[in-house]
């Protein structure tokens, strides 16, 4: 196996089979292979979008000490980071969306821990709806749903959701793998377009383990795929494994470009940065409020990043920016 033989392949749009994908992600972060992978991955891109990245911004409706414990979560009950629940008032959530599109998002998303009731979820995303221009999409991050649940979020005004089987998934979460997938299954058919990942990716996830789930968000013919680091949440057991380097994330989302089918138009890498632009990331997410990977109550005094500082990122490493709605949540 070279990389001329596969960078030929990539080129004439074959699939990769696990193997390469494998070697792909076998080679040093810094190597001349790996910073070839990440310039077809670059090329991929910009040729699928015109080279004009998207940009989605997300909030979230509640703060809370969450049971399903994903240990890579600032939310975990677990984890003891956040001890009590603060919910935003219905005002303040229409605040944030009507901010982030008039900030030029992309895509407005709208998160929960996974215990808040769905009932007060759909009715402040009605009025959400109500104050965000006809043309605005709406894109829900929740937790596992009904194909019933599934269909209200369609006729309440959603276009698609986020939604990830994480990497051991069912080990470093409290969650079932056969529930996730299932979820996936219920938001198709209901007509939602669905957004995934290959995340939180720390120092102990295999190349096999992250060619299997690059394989599995393909086999979803997905609004976008990509890969997203584990950050660290300081005094917590799964912050002494350690985080990945921007660059090793960089190559794993070139390498799952490589490997989703070219009807995938999205590439997306978290967080945002220059390298992750450079390796053929097409999508960046702002966020504000409530922040799994943050432990400030306002992601906006810590982590997070605002529209305008993620259009720069994307300006520096050579990237136009999309206006309108986003295309990956449209029809295929």
């Amino acid at each position: 196996m070279n990389i001329e033989d596969l960078l030929k392949k990539s080129q004439d749009a074959v699939a990769f089979t696990k193997e390469e994908l494998m070697w792909m992600l076998s080679c040093p972060a810094d190597s001349p292979e790996t910073f070839r992978i990440m310039a077809e991955s670059n090329r991929i891109s910009k040729e699928l979008t015109g080279n004009k990245a998207e940009i989605h911004a997300q909030f979230a409706l509640n703060l809370a000490p969450c049971a399903c414990n994903c240990m890579f979560c600032s939310f975990a009950k677990v984890n003891g980071v956040f001890t009590e629940e603060t919910r935003i008032t219905e005002e303040t959530a229409i605040g944030y969306a009507c901010q982030l599109e008039a900030d030029g998002a992309n895509a407005v998303y709208v998160m929960i821990t996974a215990q808040y009731p769905f009932s007060m979820f759909l009715e402040i995303s009605q009025e959400i709806r109500k104050h965000l221009k006809p043309d605005t999409l709406m894109v829900a991050n929740i937790g596992d749903q009904s194909l019933e649940s599934a269909r209200k979020l369609k006729d309440c005004g959603y276009a698609g959701v986020y939604h990830a089987l994480r990497l051991r998934e069912g080990k470093d979460t409290g969650l079932k793998p056969g529930a996730r997938i299932e979820s996936l299954r219920n938001f198709r058919e209901a007509g939602l377009a669905v957004g995934t990942c290959v995340e939180p990716v720390g120092p102990e996830h295999s190349n096999e383990e992250l060619a299997d789930m690059i394989l599995f968000t393909a086999s979803l013919n997905p609004a976008y795929s990509g890969a997203g680091r584990r950050i660290s949440i300081p005094g917590t057991p799964m912050a002494e494994k350690g985080m990945i380097s921007e660059l090793r994330m960089a190559q794993i989302a070139a390498v799952t470009r490589l490997g989703m089918p070219r009807t995938v138009q999205g590439n997306c890498t978290h967080e945002p940065c220059t390298l992750g632009g450079l390796a053929g990331a097409t999508l960046f997410w702002a966020e504000s409020g409530a922040n799994p990977r943050d432990v400030e109550e306002k992601t906006e005094e810590g982590r997070g990043e605002t529209v305008q500082t993620c259009k720069t990122i994307y300006k520096e490493c050579g990237w136009e920016t999309w206006e309108g709605p986003s295309r990956y949540y449209g029809e295929k």
